[in-house]
């Protein structure tokens, strides 16, 4: 159990923070809590503005197969896979991978490779068997769930692999960083400092590995 960044690989945007903070309002929050089409490519103000794929999870894809000393033929679960784009580049690397997305219109929208191998539904009733899984990942979903359905989608987690399991999840630093994040978040429900995540591991009893989304 520690805290590793398995996403360094994947380009770092710059978000332009003041022009969220204008147009924020709970109209926004509601839409894009509804993961459609304006979620994923609508309007920047709601979401993604656009999600489409273009390559940029290959390293990554990459680093996960390293980091969790996969082989051609283990399983693993992307759990918040949206359209799977992380999903079909574990495939092209001889996993046997398998998504899940609470969005119908992400799943109805996905890449060819992965027709078949996304399942919808929630990160805290997952519809697997004990130990199905060599691997299961969680990246920026978790912290969509309020506190107490965070530590049930942990124990899940925990339940498919033994453990080895790696979630990215909205954090902060510094009470700077904790404005900035409130002024731009959209679809958080539970987040909190390192800490408050790190209390939220143990009384999940998760054990697997974790890192931070700072906006900065």
């Amino acid at each position: 159990m520690a805290e590793i960044d398995l996403l360094k690989a994947l380009p770092r945007g710059k978000r332009n923070v003041s022009a969220r903070q204008t147009a924020k309002t709970s109209e926004h929050i509601r839409i894009s809590r509804e993961y459609g089409q304006v979620y994923f490519d609508g309007d920047r103000e709601y979401g993604y503005g656009g999600y489409r794929y273009d390559g940029r999870w290959q390293p990554v894809a990459g680093d996960i197969v390293t980091h969790f000393q996969l082989k051609p033929g283990d399983r693993v679960l992307d759990i918040g896979c949206a359209k799977g784009f992380l999903v079909k580049d574990l495939l092209a690397l001889g996993i046997d991978a398998y998504g899940l997305d609470i969005s119908k219109y992400a799943l109805s929208n996905c890449e060819p490779e992965v027709i078949g191998r996304l399942h919808i539904g929630s990160a805290d009733e997952l519809p697997f068997p004990d130990n199905s899984f060599n691997a299961v990942i969680s990246l920026n979903t978790l912290h969509n769930l309020k506190r107490d359905r965070c530590i049930v989608a942990l124990q899940e987690m925990q339940r498919l692999s033994s453990g080895k399991g790696f979630v990215q999840v909205d954090s902060y630093r510094t009470p700077e960083q904790k404005a900035i994040f409130e002024s731009w978040v959209l679809t958080a429900e539970f987040y909190d400092y390192p800490a408050g995540w790190e209390a939220v591991f143990k009384e999940a009893g998760y054990t697997g590995d974790w890192y931070w989304t700072i906006i900065e």
